[in-house]
């Protein structure tokens, strides 16, 4: 892989709000729902996973190093925005043993734990589980839009909610009742919304 900051176009030396802000700005930009039935869209998914993996990596390098804390003060391990941006980018880049393996080291189980961990549930597709979560998130933030509308959109029956009991993870356009488009969606969605 190019030099993970470089794909994002930003220093090495950038906050955690510059690569977030930067991230999001091409996400938006490449989204492969913004080239349905066009002939780049084989391109623009390429570039969207090349960001994802970018975004991926700084995280982790970030975690890493011992003389840099992102978000210091903001929480640490207890659920702290910065660790939800890093949960965030892990299940978006489809990396979601390593997005369940940050849930589990949260100390704090808030309204913000429940609603990644809803997230990650939903891309595993254990909907009944993602439901709940969505669901406790709500109750204990009553206010947060972005809690409400994962709520609303699984509360949308039909297509959108249809109970499945643990098991192997779904392939999305293959028989799982939910297509990738509203997969992408409600992925997007919870990632151009982080703070």
């Amino acid at each position: 892989m190019n030099d993970p900051y470089k794909v994002l176009g930003v220093s090495a030396n950038a906050s955690d709000d510059e690569v977030k802000k930067a991230y999001r700005e091409l996400a938006r930009k490449y989204h492969p729902d913004n080239y349905h039935d066009n002939p780049l869209s084989d391109l623009a998914q390429e570039k969207m996973k090349e960001i994802n993996e970018a975004y991926n990596k700084i995280t982790k390098m970030r975690e890493g190093s011992s003389s840099y804390r992102p978000g210091s003060g903001s929480g640490g391990a207890s659920g702290g925005s910065s660790d939800g941006a890093k949960v965030r980018a892990a299940i978006n880049s489809g990396d979601l043993l390593y997005a369940e393996e940050l849930l589990r080291g949260f100390q704090t189980r808030n309204a913000e734990w429940n609603f990644l961990m809803g997230s990650l549930y939903y891309r595993k597709g254990w909907l009944d589980d993602a439901f709940r979560c969505f669901q406790s998130a709500v109750s204990m933030e009553p206010g947060n839009q972005e809690y409400r509308q994962a709520l609303a959109f699984m509360n949308q029956g039909g297509q959108a909610y249809r109970g499945y009991s643990h098991g192997p993870s779904p392939v999305y356009g293959q028989g799982c009742g939910i297509c990738n488009c509203c997969a992408a969606m409600l992925c997007m969605r919870m990632c151009c919304r982080c703070r």
